[in-house]
């Protein structure tokens, strides 16, 4: 496909304007000048901000939305014969995916792309508040709603443009970054990738998409990333590298402890000290995510001293360990892990901020084709719980699989107290019933099962008046 061009003040329309990526996509094109319409099959905090801000939003799809749009963008999860695509192709209308069209969103800035299976949202957003507070004033799209801004996208005045670079449709191949990194290289998305040596090659190709002189910034401790930085390496290109375990890492964490409820690891770089880093966000992995920020602060010309400080004042995005309340001793926390991997984290950093309190860990399966394919994986990711709750399979895209279901995930699991709760409604009931203070709950989905959270904090404050 040809390279698309795009011209201020054209009409575009994005089919699944409520999903993570096309209503950050969304937000920046109405910022860059586009009249911007859209649809999703029902309304969200998302579409009802887009709203606000003057995007023309659709609730429901129909093939009358596409009328006057130059353009029509479809998410990944909408399917070539869906009746707004299908209408707009029947009026010669261009449609494209997201890897189609966000190179010329990102034209003319300097890309600064984030990519891995794990990490990447909380890095992104990392960097862009290390930037904001540096006084660069990027723009950013990231997979999450920052606390610092409220948003998940912003135009700025500044010449860089921080993305989260999303490997799912290879939507990271569209990109042209002047900088990479590389959080981690972990096999996902199984209805996508046929095999973990496809999504390898997704990666290396995208960093291929570097101009020799853009910096690769990937962590050391991860395998497969660490891989892709030596292969770039050999070819004389600028690479560096991080991290808590690997003494490979040029941007090294060291000392990691919990000091006051925060995060605090020794920061070295070359093996020069550089001093001490304080995190807002618990767990080992953010004080990964945290080297990757300042790696690429350094790259753009802010003072580790400058980048130490705003790191420290990082709130976090929605969705990643996000507090949502804590009454009569037991917290809720709203988290979107759904890899096995990121399960194993997030249980880990809750154990590490909540030491006292009994943990009770609460998945919805997102995908059938995932629980499928990682099932071994998620079989032992819960070890840091004291129970562990299973709802049903969250389907998004997909249709069900034979035999993969949530009450076939739960008996998977290696853990001596595992409850199986089909329903939402029916999780809260079981954790209002036996989660007894002190106590934290960590929800972890990406789906709606940050509901079973609200939910229970009601059931809690209704019993507390």
């Amino acid at each position: 496909m040809t390279a698309v061009r795009l011209t201020p003040g054209q009409h575009i329309h994005l089919v699944g304007i409520g999903g993570a990526g096309l209503s950050a996509i969304a937000r920046v094109l109405l910022q860059q000048g586009y009249h911007v319409s859209g649809s999703d099959r029902s309304a969200s905090a998302l579409t009802d901000a887009l709203a606000r801000e003057g995007v023309t939003v659709y609730i429901g799809h129909d093939a009358q939305h596409v009328l006057g749009a130059e353009l029509v963008v479809a998410s990944s999860a909408v399917a070539d014969d869906h009746v707004e695509v299908a209408m707009a192709r029947a009026l010669d209308i261009p449609v494209y995916r997201r890897r189609d069209i966000i190179g010329a969103v990102t034209s003319g800035q300097q890309v600064i792309a984030v990519a891995g299976t794990h990490g990447k949202t909380t890095t992104s957003a990392m960097i862009v508040h290390v930037l904001r507070a540096a006084g660069h004033d990027p723009s950013y799209i990231v997979g999450g709603v920052l606390r610092a801004t409220g948003t998940n996208a912003g135009v700025g005045r500044g010449p860089a443009f921080v993305i989260e670079a999303d490997e799912y449709d290879n939507m990271f191949h569209g990109l042209r970054p002047h900088t990479a990194v590389v959080t981690s290289v972990e096999f996902d998305h199984p209805d996508f990738f046929a095999t973990p040596n496809d999504m390898v090659q997704a990666f290396a190709h995208f960093v291929s998409l570097l101009p020799p002189d853009g910096l690769l910034v990937a962590c050391a401790d991860d395998p497969a990333a660490l891989v892709l930085a030596q292969n770039r390496l050999v070819q004389g290109l600028p690479v560096t590298t991080y991290g808590l375990d690997s003494g490979l890492a040029a941007w090294r964490g060291l000392n990691l402890r919990l000091e006051a409820d925060a995060t605090v690891f020794d920061a070295g770089h070359d093996g020069r000290p550089r001093g001490a880093v304080r995190l807002r966000v618990p767990g080992a992995h953010n004080a990964r995510n945290a080297l990757a920020a300042l790696a690429v602060a350094e790259k753009q010309g802010v003072p580790f001293a400058s980048a130490a400080a705003a790191l420290a004042a990082f709130e976090g995005t929605e969705r990643r360990f996000e507090l949502r309340g804590d009454v009569g001793g037991v917290a809720v926390i709203d988290d979107y892990a759904h890899h096995p991997t990121a399960i194993r984290m997030t249980l880990e950093a809750a154990r590490q901020r909540y030491p006292g309190r009994t943990l009770w860990a609460v998945w919805q399966p997102h995908t059938y084709s995932r629980t499928q394919a990682l099932l071994d994986g998620y079989a032992a990711a819960f070890g840091a719980a004291d129970h562990v709750v299973v709802t049903d399979i969250y389907a998004a895209r997909e249709q069900p699989i034979p035999g993969v279901t949530g009450a076939a995930a739960a008996a998977a699991i290696a853990h001596p107290n595992v409850h199986y709760a089909p329903g939402l409604a029916d999780a809260a009931r079981l954790l209002d019933t036996a989660a007894r203070p002190p106590a934290v709950v960590v929800i972890m989905s990406a789906g709606d099962a940050p509901e079973i959270g609200a939910a229970l904090l009601r059931l809690r404050r209704a019993q507390s008046r």
